[in-house]
């Protein structure tokens, strides 16, 4: 599959933002904001670690544009959040949610189907 490198370590990235982000809503030990900033941060160090290479690699060797890498990122960042809302918040997808990630892949679907053969073009 064409990008699966980019695509797995953007997954994993994912995976770590979306702990530092929202991990302190479930996980959180303390009401100090301080601490909750500074242990997001250690997390979203590994999102970094593995977001840098993934665009790097998606750019130069998969020939991604930076908008299909984004947009890659934006409907993987809706999956794997979907899934952390799920089972680590406990909370339902409702419709209104689903429509609106449905929403968010049919712009991966236009960012793809209609691209140019080339960059720069």
């Amino acid at each position: 599959m064409i990008g699966m490198l980019t695509i797995l370590l953007l997954i994993f990235s994912n995976l770590f933002m979306t702990f530092a982000w929202y991990g302190h809503l479930k996980f959180a030990k303390t009401n100090n904001l301080f601490y909750v900033i500074l242990i997001s941060w250690g997390i979203a160090f590994f999102e970094y670690v593995l977001m840098v290479p993934a665009n790097r690699i998606g750019f130069t060797q998969y020939k991604f544009e930076g908008f299909q890498l984004k947009i890659i990122q934006e409907i993987i960042t809706i999956l794997v959040f979907m899934v952390f809302a799920v089972f680590v918040l406990g909370e339902r997808i409702r419709w209104n949610y689903l429509v609106s990630f449905g929403l968010i892949i049919l712009a991966g679907y236009f960012a793809f189907a209609f691209a140019e053969n080339s960059k720069g073009q």
